[in-house]
């Protein structure tokens, strides 16, 4: 049986049999009987007979107005789309909660006054607060400050809010922020804050049928931080967060913690850097002043310093100075160019060293651990090069005082043998026996006593020497200075590490 084969007619039997048949499985049952009206064939779901007639009388016809390929199911997924807004319309819903959350709202902000907060002229408004603590750093001590990155919630009740609704909560945007009341909360001792609109406004409101408002945004704050240097580098902090009103005082405006105040994120993509996050705590304070009694929130962040970076930078090459400067211990005294060019050499060195150190602070007017070190160990290097100084002093002293002495013998008592007369004069000298150049027999100064505590000549022992006084040989400093500097360092950095540390 064929339907609508007639040569005018625009219907179904123009359409290829697959296709059709197709399109034929797909209608519904209504659908069926209306194309069959436009055929000119009667629907069976128009008669008033059963309702198994009519669909068995149906199914005859559907299968007979398909060809044998439509029952087998060969087409491909790439047929035609006509009947996707017809399914549309059975999966839309109706607009009845969007219309009803927006009566709710207009009917709230229907001579709602923003300016005004909450229980005004009847008792202070509670806000409770809680911060999340996204990051914080770097922190910066040239400037005292830090930078914190922060998610900020406050939650407060507004009975001129409340609704009833089947929905106990609307979750708002950005957008009613500016048509209710908002807390005008402020950080006391931030220096720059800035919040984050991108892509939108980085702000939150969520209301309750009961009158309860919670608004939350993300800030990043540069906050001050005044760091205590006098341990520097082992050195901790306490870096405060301070937020209150700025126009209501406490008798308008009432701040409290959350059960949960302050929460911190993964520390690990924190940007400390030279510093270790210890712990943290909050606390609550009032503020007395001219315009009033303000409630003041305080989180403090405790921070350590970490020593990696100035031990590689400060410690270690300063104390490698140190022990380079006493090699010139074991030069010999007489190399007087190399133990002056390495005794300046340390010297210069410690002093570029301790302007380097003092670049990564503020200028301080107090001593710092870092200071004293640096400023021990330029004494040290300081001390070598003097050392050696002093040595070479009254070495050549000595030898020129014994040149001296020889010339003057010699001009005092020369003897003239005459060999033979008629013959030519010749002058010698006073033959004086020869006796081994002690290195420890010098003479004593001008021939003076050795009055003064240290005695720093050999022959003074006899005659000019005085009971109760040290002897110190001259030729012996650089012995004593290879224990006497190295002891002395040591004992230096077991008091200074034990003290900075652990005291």
């Amino acid at each position: 049986m064929r339907i609508g084969s007639g040569g005018g007619k625009k219907g179904t039997s123009e359409l290829p049999s697959t296709r059709r048949s197709d399109l034929l499985c797909k209608k519904t049952p209504q659908q069926i009987c209306n194309r069959l009206q436009t055929t000119q064939h009667k629907c069976p779901l128009i008669s008033k007979s059963s309702r198994t007639t009519k669909l068995w009388h149906l199914n005859i016809q559907v299968f007979s107005l398909l060809p044998s390929s439509a029952i087998s199911p060969s087409k491909q997924e790439e047929e035609d789309y006509e009947d996707v807004p017809i399914n549309k319309t059975w999966v839309l819903s109706p607009k009845v909660y969007e219309s009803d959350v927006t009566l709710i709202l207009n009917k709230l902000l229907q001579g709602y006054d923003n300016k005004l907060r909450p229980d005004i002229g009847v008792r202070p408004t509670v806000i409770e607060t809680a911060v999340y603590v996204n990051s914080i750093g770097p922190v910066d001590p040239i400037n005292m400050e830090y930078t914190i990155d922060i998610f900020f919630a406050q939650t407060w009740y507004d009975s001129r809010l409340k609704f009833n609704s089947s929905m106990k909560l609307l979750m708002l945007n950005s957008n009613m922020v500016g048509k209710i009341w908002i807390p005008d909360t402020f950080f006391r001792n931030s220096r720059k804050s800035d919040a984050h609109w991108i892509t939108t406004p980085n702000r939150l409101l969520r209301l309750w049928s009961n009158g309860r408002v919670m608004y939350t945004l993300r800030l990043t704050i540069n906050a001050e931080c005044y760091l205590k240097l006098h341990n520097f580098p082992m050195d901790e902090h306490s870096c405060p967060l301070e937020f209150s009103s700025y126009g209501y005082p406490r008798n308008e405006i009432m701040y409290r913690w959350q059960r949960r105040a302050v929460e911190v994120a993964d520390q690990r993509y924190w940007r400390l850097y030279q510093f270790a996050f210890v712990g943290m705590r909050n606390t609550t304070d009032v503020a007395h002043t001219q315009s009033g009694e303000y409630v003041i929130m305080t989180i403090f962040f405790d921070l350590s310093r970490r020593m990696g970076y100035f031990t590689i930078q400060t410690y270690i090459p300063c104390s490698m100075i140190v022990v380079l400067s006493w090699v010139s211990f074991w030069i010999n005294k007489d190399a007087v160019p190399a133990r002056t060019s390495l005794g300046i050499t340390t010297v210069l060195t410690m002093t570029t060293l301790s302007t380097i150190s003092r670049k990564s602070l503020p200028k301080v007017s107090y001593i710092t651990a870092m200071d004293l070190f640096v400023s021990v160990c330029f004494i040290f290097t300081f001390a070598a090069l003097m050392e050696y100084g002093t040595l070479h002093y009254f070495t050549s002293n000595r030898q020129s005082k014994k040149t001296k002495a020889s010339t003057n013998t010699q001009q005092r008592a020369p003897s003239m043998v005459n060999i033979r007369p008629g013959t030519s004069l010749l002058q010698m000298n006073n033959i004086v026996p020869y006796h081994e150049d002690d290195e420890y027999a010098y003479d004593c100064l001008d021939g003076k006593d050795c009055a003064s505590f240290f005695c720093c000549f050999d022959d003074c022992r006899s005659g000019a020497w005085r009971e109760n006084r040290m002897h110190v040989r001259v030729s012996k400093i650089d012995s004593y200075s290879r224990i006497f500097f190295p002891t002395a360092f040591g004992l230096f950095n077991l008091v200074y590490w034990i003290g900075y540390l652990y005291l």
